[in-house]
């Protein structure tokens, strides 16, 4: 009895183990596959938010690097708006430097709950053959009903008109907050204006239903059931088209 006891518990203490091995094997090498898949994904959002590319095409990703190629990764000095000279922009991930102490630093109290900022962000810039700004396309997030919302806003080349905007991560419930993902409300964004006169963030989310784009340009309809949603989408572009995020890197190209 004792020695079918102990056979039964390295029996199963051996499958464990080979089951470990293989999970573990496994995870190692698609690890690369899936940083490439995440990449990709990340690309075809910009070029959503871009409007480079339509919400129904189902590019393989030999066609979006093709799509991708007119546009510049650019990596800044978040706090002067100024560019830094990184051979690597490609590969920058906004979202590790965030994460680490030593590359970024306490966000100030902001109604998108962001908590650190990182020293260096990452936008993307199109421009024409004699280098003229086309558009640029900036990261975003903030807190929604959930969890953060993580997205693109792209700004046309008067760095006011809002041309584009998408969420490639979030937890919203679907069917409510989870509507930020629908094309048709996407597609209300295309022509607001993201700032006022003044210069200063305007865009919001409103209860309800808002006037066309010549009659209310820093409106778009609110998320039926998802005012928290909706709130946290209104705070968090404000706060990351502000003077604490990329603020001075719009003025020094509106200067520029």
């Amino acid at each position: 009895m004792q020695g079918s006891v102990s056979y039964n518990l390295l029996f199963a203490a051996g499958v464990c183990l080979v089951c470990a091995l293989m999970v573990s094997s496994s995870a190692v090498s698609l690890a690369d596959r899936q940083q490439r898949n995440a990449a990709l994904d990340k690309q075809r959002n910009v070029l959503l938010a871009a409007g480079l590319v339509s919400e129904n095409e189902d590019l393989n990703a030999e066609e979006v690097a093709e799509r991708f190629a007119p546009i510049r990764p650019v990596v800044l000095d978040l706090a002067t708006g100024n560019t830094v000279n990184d051979a690597n922009a490609a590969r920058f991930d906004q979202r590790v430097a965030t994460s680490d102490p030593t590359r970024s630093r306490e966000a100030p109290d902001n109604l998108a709950r962001v908590m650190r900022l990182p020293n260096e962000a990452l936008v993307y810039e199109i421009r024409g053959s004699s280098n003229d700004l086309e558009m640029v396309v900036l990261p975003v997030e903030g807190l929604g009903l959930w969890g953060t919302l993580y997205g693109f806003v792209a700004l046309d080349a008067d760095l006011k008109t809002i041309r584009g905007l998408t969420f490639y991560e979030h937890k919203e419930t679907p069917g409510l907050g989870g509507e930020v993902d629908n094309p048709s409300w996407k597609a209300l964004w295309i022509g607001r204006l993201a700032f006022d006169e003044e210069l200063k963030p305007a865009i919001a989310i409103v209860k309800g239903r808002a006037g066309s784009v010549s009659d209310d340009p820093y409106a778009v309809d609110g998320l039926s059931g998802a005012t928290v949603t909706s709130r946290g989408v209104t705070n968090l572009l404000r706060f990351w088209l502000g003077p604490e995020a990329f603020g001075p890197y719009l003025t020094r190209l509106r200067e520029g």
